[in-house]
């Protein structure tokens, strides 16, 4: 019983983990970067230590310097976090077809 509730403590607060995400826009797209598929895993530990892995839309990005301090940030003031490290990854290279298909109405793309 116990396992149950952590598991479903970690879905509640990976759940809570996105919407932050979600408030937070590229700068160059007009779009959040979750749904612009610039998250590629979100780990949480036993101690609510989260773990991000994210890419940009290019390696040459004029934030790449500062954006993912501003991720950590935003998934840091998310109740029950402890500590929040993003990881700036490159492989996978980002593509638009990791974008949600909301992403791709907003920006008026369609497949």
């Amino acid at each position: 019983m116990f396992g149950f509730k952590k598991k479903q403590d970690a879905e509640l607060l990976k759940e809570a983990i996105v919407n932050a995400l979600r408030e937070i826009y590229d700068p160059e797209i007009p779009v959040n970067i979750y749904d612009l598929g610039l998250i590629y895993d979100i780990s949480i530990d036993d101690e609510s230590h989260v773990t991000i892995q994210m890419t940009l839309t290019t390696p040459g990005c004029p934030v790449a310097q500062t954006f993912p301090g501003t991720v950590e940030q935003a998934v840091n003031k998310v109740e029950g976090v402890c500590d929040c490290t993003v990881e700036l990854v490159w492989e996978p290279p980002w593509s638009q077809e990791r974008m949600t298909e909301a992403a791709r109405l907003e920006l008026g793309m369609f497949y």
